[in-house]
């Protein structure tokens, strides 16, 4: 990587996060309020009465779930209305015309999306602390499952922003795909709970492998081999990228 490709990238990644810093209001406190009515909701009042959940206090089972969806939220939303804000105010089209290549762009901004993931997820992390015990069994699985689907996430959001036309475009997938999915991977309950074809309907899920596989780097327990997790982890990672990439060389929906 040449010296002006590594400016380019710092550059990028660090309007990225002092945008986020800077209005950290909307960005990081909502994201902490929420999840923390869920711990006390689902985790204290429902939970007492669950009782055990795939062998584990319910409160300590949903953990892995809450935390993985607030950094797939939080990694998508931030990289779709950055991108799109930034095509609507027709900044994109200075990035585009400079001699960065395109995959410094791309990175860029995955990379302030990711570190939003992660900053929301580690307060999210603090939090469950207050209501039960972490034990972290398997560092380098918790690291590297949540980081890679901040990365798949990031990619779709950027995807999402280049094709949007307008900000309720930015919407729609998070409330008719992205939510709904999150909430049927297996988040807050077992697959082993739900009938034969609910299960086989679960596996075609994405975020139920990553969840598991930060459930399994957190309380070492997973539904789903975890090869079979990370297979599907780099493989999305790797076909987004390719369509991130694409779009930018074609400058689908980005020149007008």
């Amino acid at each position: 990587m040449s010296n002006q490709n590594l400016v380019a990238l710092g550059t990028i990644t660090r309007r990225e996060v002092m945008r986020i810093l800077r209005i950290w209001t909307q960005t990081l406190i909502p994201p902490a309020i929420t999840m923390t009515l869920y711990f006390l909701i689902f985790g204290g009042l429902i939970g007492s009465r669950v009782g055990k959940m795939g062998g584990l206090d319910y409160m300590e089972f949903i953990v892995p779930g809450l935390v993985m969806m607030s950094v797939i939220q939080n990694s998508y939303g931030n990289i779709s209305s950055s991108f799109f804000g930034a095509k609507f105010g027709r900044h994109v089209e200075e990035l585009l015309v400079s001699p960065m290549p395109h995959w410094v762009i791309l990175a860029g901004y995955v990379a302030g999306a990711v570190l939003r993931g992660l900053m929301v997820g580690a307060i999210v992390l603090c939090i469950a602390m207050l209501f039960t015990r972490v034990h972290v069994p398997h560092p380098l699985v918790t690291i590297s499952s949540v980081l890679l689907g901040a990365t798949i996430f990031s990619l779709a959001g950027f995807v999402n922003a280049v094709y949007a036309k307008k900000f309720d475009d930015i919407a729609i997938v998070p409330t008719f795909i992205l939510t709904p999915l999150t909430y049927l991977g297996g988040v807050f309950y077992s697959i082993s709970l739900l009938p034969g074809w609910a299960q086989a309907a679960t596996h075609v899920n994405p975020i139920f492998y990553m969840v598991n596989a930060f459930r399994y780097g957190l309380l070492g327990s997973s539904d789903v081999p975890l090869w079979v997790a990370y297979a599907l982890m780099l493989g999305f990672v790797a076909v987004l990228s390719a369509l991130g990439l694409w779009l930018l060389k074609r400058g689908v929906g980005l020149r007008s």
